[in-house]
């Protein structure tokens, strides 16, 4: 993996990191930006409840990235981790484990979507924002018909100056639980919008040589130009955890639709929320997938190849 960035010695080094710094400095031209966020960025680690500031943060840097002309589309986990919290605070849950039968996750996830719209729309009223729900599933890009709908849905809304919330249909839909991550439905959408900046937020720096809780030598990536199969192959040895290399799998097929599809990826700790305007004005955080295009991906056969 060290090759990335120092095979060639100082020089090859030193030219990637001018790359990258010239490269991020074009995000701020990006026009349509997805982001996603995941459950752990949302809540409390010690309580497993909602962060209101958190969420009141991202909600002000996605009315602001909004109020400056660009579309906003973000991709929002933590539909059943809410759930679940609301059944336990009544007493009704008490029971309940990560490793609930999918029909309890069914449940949660029902639950827990209502919650978290009902809080996301306080939020951007706040901010004058009006923003939707937007639930899909693997079938709603499978399918041509309900993809076309989904994609004149996705426009409409735009046009409105509406801000989409997106998740995954959990509450009948198993394709989350299987395979496990909104990493590759915000790529999924920002491949069917045509977005030119796709931005993961995570508890993770971005992406290294190796676990960098492991390996006190892993060095950490800025900037990826090309996704080669080298690094798409990190994948196969990651354990779906969401520290250091773990958990990459899910992000690094996030960054090969994406960038396939004309679109830049980062992935950005949301330690501080208020990473996303810096991201969109070119500083330097998280790692950066350089946009790709591949004219021959296409993204009905992408999803069917996962069965």
């Amino acid at each position: 993996m060290q090759d990335i960035q120092n095979t060639g010695g100082a020089d090859k080094g030193t030219d990637l990191k001018e790359q990258n710094l010239d490269y991020r400095r074009q995000l701020s031209s990006r026009q349509r930006i997805v982001v996603k966020v995941g459950s752990s960025s949302l809540l409390h680690s010690a309580t497993r409840r909602l962060d209101y500031h958190k969420i009141d943060v991202l909600v002000r840097e996605l009315s602001d990235l909004k109020n400056r002309g660009k579309d906003v589309i973000l991709v929002s986990s933590g539909a059943t981790a809410v759930g679940r919290e609301v059944l336990r605070r009544t007493g009704a849950g008490n029971e309940l484990a990560e490793d609930s039968p999918i029909t309890v996750k069914q449940a949660c996830a029902a639950i827990g979507q209502a919650r978290l719209m009902m809080t996301y729309q306080r939020f951007f009223t706040d901010y004058n924002q009006i923003s939707a729900q937007v639930l899909m599933d693997k079938n709603t890009i499978r399918e041509p018909l309900s993809k076309y709908n989904l994609c004149n849905t996705f426009n409409e809304l735009l046009k409105f100056d509406v801000i989409p919330i997106v998740n995954e249909n959990d509450s009948v839909a198993t394709w989350e639980f299987s395979i496990g991550d909104n990493d590759n439905l915000s790529a999924m959408v920002a491949s069917l919008l045509d977005a030119d900046l796709l931005i993961l937020l995570s508890d993770v720096d971005g992406l290294y040589t190796d676990d960098p809780h492991i390996n006190p030598d892993a060095e950490f990536i800025e900037y990826v130009p090309v996704l080669d199969d080298h690094l798409l192959s990190m994948a196969k040895q990651t354990t779906g955890s969401e520290s250091g290399t773990g958990g990459m799998s899910t992000k690094l097929q996030a960054a090969m639709i994406a960038t396939q599809s004309g679109c830049d990826m980062v992935i950005v700790n949301s330690r501080h929320m208020k990473v996303i305007h810096e991201v969109v004005q070119g500083r330097n955080h998280g790692t950066i997938f350089r946009a790709d295009p591949n004219p021959s991906f296409d993204l009905q056969d992408y999803i069917e190849s996962l069965g």
